[in-house]
């Protein structure tokens, strides 16, 4: 599918290029008291200082527990949400408090699959508006028509093209996750964020998906930040991997490194979680159990926010807060005191 626009035309960073940079984001959503007279008395901090970067072309994966501040991170990065503090910059850009107009040419590159396949889509049109929404919003026009390129775009991900006139309940999940692809795919952005795209689907679809993400990669160099719980399906797709706790990100490595010589303690709890299939494997490996539940974000613990949780923690933990800290292979970095290595896969 072209078009006649420069956007399309545009060329794209080489292979391991620096596509997006996000510097100390935070987001911190204010919590007030009364009715007429609001006043602030706290602020959720959902996102706390993250430091991340996506190159052309790859995938970063982030992993943590519900609440972490993995779904916000996306929000902020395709700037749906606003960020409190830090900065994004996209291809060189600083994107971090742009007005809606001035937005409008980096919405072309970054797109975003969401959770929910149903959701998302609005249950009034069909897919092939649906499809062709981001064609009429950035006005771009497409050689034999719109009608032609989105159905180029149904075949493309797996859809038949003569149900361009369905609606999104005669779809299944996995259907109508492949039209929420075709929609992000559209105009051929650089950049999606897949805000747990399969988390929703069952196991078969999931890998269906998966195999489908990573041929679009393959075939138009997209880099993609993805978000999941799942550690299994972030070990299958991603190049690195970034874990969250409590809007920090507390370890990230090469995807290899990470699941082989992880060096956090959550990490270590996370991966001795993963479902094995051997039960002899299953047998050798240590299963490491969390006691307490997460900290409010609304008043995190001081120093370390995992030492609540944390089976090596020591006065210093509560003291001083780990800083992200060259461990082992040179793009290992991980926040703690005392980093071990430990067998958990």
């Amino acid at each position: 599918m072209s078009t006649s626009t420069s956007a399309e035309q545009a060329v794209r960073p080489e292979q391991g290029e620096a596509l997006l940079e996000v510097k100390g984001l935070q987001r911190y959503f204010p919590v007030t008291r009364g009715i007429v007279f609001q006043r602030q008395t706290g602020a959720v901090k959902a996102v706390d200082g993250i430091d991340l970067t996506i190159r052309s072309g790859e995938t970063l994966g982030v992993v943590g527990e519900s609440g972490c501040g993995k779904t916000t991170t996306g929000r902020l990065v395709t700037r749906l949400d606003e960020p409190t503090g830090g900065t994004i910059r996209f291809e060189g850009s600083d994107i971090t408090h742009l007005s809606r107009q001035k937005m409008r040419p980096f919405r072309r590159q970054v797109q975003m699959i969401f959770q929910d396949p149903f959701s998302s889509l609005n249950p009034r049109q069909t897919i092939g508006t649906i499809i062709a929404a981001p064609f009429e919003i950035q006005k771009v026009k497409s050689e034999g028509g719109t009608k032609k390129a989105v159905q180029a775009l149904m075949e493309r991900v797996g859809l038949n093209p003569e149900h361009y006139n369905r609606y999104p309940h005669e779809f299944s999940g996995g259907q109508r996750q492949r039209i929420g692809v075709a929609r992000a795919l559209a105009l051929r952005p650089k950049l999606i964020v897949c805000d747990e795209p399969v988390s929703a689907l069952d196991v078969s679809i999931q890998a269906q998906i998966v195999n489908l993400l990573e041929d679009l990669q393959d075939e138009f160099n997209l880099a993609y930040l993805f978000i999941a719980h799942d550690l299994s399906v972030i070990r299958h797709i991603s190049d690195r991997v970034a874990v969250m706790y409590l809007g920090k990100v507390v370890e990230i490595a090469d995807r290899d490194e990470l699941y082989n010589h992880a060096r956090h303690p959550y990490t270590h709890a996370l991966l001795s979680a993963v479902p094995e299939a051997d039960p002899d494997a299953l047998a050798h490996r240590e299963r490491i159990r969390l006691t307490g539940d997460v900290p409010s974000p609304l008043n995190p613990p001081s120093g370390c926010r995992f030492r609540t949780r944390c089976w090596k923690a020591k006065d210093i933990c509560a003291e001083q807060e780990p800083q992200l800290m060259q461990i082992g292979a040179p793009a290992h970095q991980a926040a703690c005191h005392f980093p071990e290595e430990r067998d958990v896969i």
